[in-house]
């Protein structure tokens, strides 16, 4: 009887150790499921007019990708310093967004952000020209770049590797789940969206959880001003999933979600 008694003590204890190892192991995202990070890109009237009041609303943070040279930020400084102010990161998506024009279907690249007629050297001035600019703006060293087109090389250079320094990490456009051990922060994988419902983008957001990765969503237009867009409707129920399960989804920054990533990797 007293053996029976201590084998089921001890398998007690062995599951109580097994659950609460797992628990650890399915929570390894600041102590949360999985990370959600809402990503902007392109310095659009409406992520100032729109999408962050509905962030402050629901009291999450975003990261707002600019255009050095777009008219909505030099004409709109004050609003973006006031978003900064908040919590929102302002990243760096260069001066003047250069792509890849000799590829199949980017006709409307313009010549002068063609990056394929680029310099390397050229490419790394505009970035850390960019992130002065930035810098003027909100005061902050730390933050994160985003590859535009998610173009990433000029030639055969991968250019990002002599500014990689100067960030906490770069967004790719590369939609696939990462173990955050994996995560190769020089380019960070995200979901594209465009048409996209809330179903779909919360569908997204659990197969991350289920995998015990993390999730980057990648915006342009919000209700309007970019040929990629999802409507204010869906974004607005997206917003509000994941206001109702903030217990369990850490909503932050990339730049903040990049630095937990480094931390953990070494």
């Amino acid at each position: 009887m007293l053996f029976k008694n201590f084998k089921h003590l001890f398998a007690s204890i062995a599951l109580f150790i097994f659950c609460a190892v797992n628990a650890q192991q399915t929570k390894n995202w600041n102590g949360k499921k999985c990370a959600v990070v809402l990503t902007y890109d392109d310095a659009l009237n409406i992520h100032l007019d729109k999408v962050i009041p509905m962030l402050d609303k629901y009291n999450l943070k975003g990261t707002f990708y600019l255009i050095g040279s777009s008219p909505n930020v030099v004409n709109r400084i004050d609003d973006w310093r006031k978003a900064a102010k908040k919590g929102h990161e302002l990243g760096n998506h260069t001066f003047n967004h250069p792509c890849d024009g000799s590829m199949t279907g980017r006709e409307w690249v313009p010549a002068e952000a063609d990056l394929s007629k680029y310099t390397v050297s050229r490419a790394v001035n505009e970035i850390k020209a960019t992130n002065a600019l930035l810098y003027a703006i909100d005061g902050k060293k730390e933050r994160t770049f985003a590859f535009p087109c998610g173009d990433m090389k000029i030639g055969d250079t991968y250019f990002y590797d002599l500014v990689k320094d100067d960030f906490a990490g770069a967004r790719g456009v590369n939609s696939t789940y990462v173990k955050l051990q994996d995560v190769n922060l020089n380019n960070i994988t995200a979901f594209g969206q465009s048409d996209t419902t809330a179903a779909q983008m919360i569908r997204q957001i659990e197969e991350a959880e289920k995998q015990g990765s993390f999730i980057v969503f990648l915006f342009h237009g919000v209700g309007g001003e970019h040929p990629l867009n999802v409507s204010e409707e869906e974004h607005t129920k997206l917003l509000e999933y994941l206001k109702k399960r903030e217990k369990e989804i850490w909503v932050a920054t990339m730049v903040d979600v990049a630095k937990y990533i480094r931390e953990k990797q070494n």
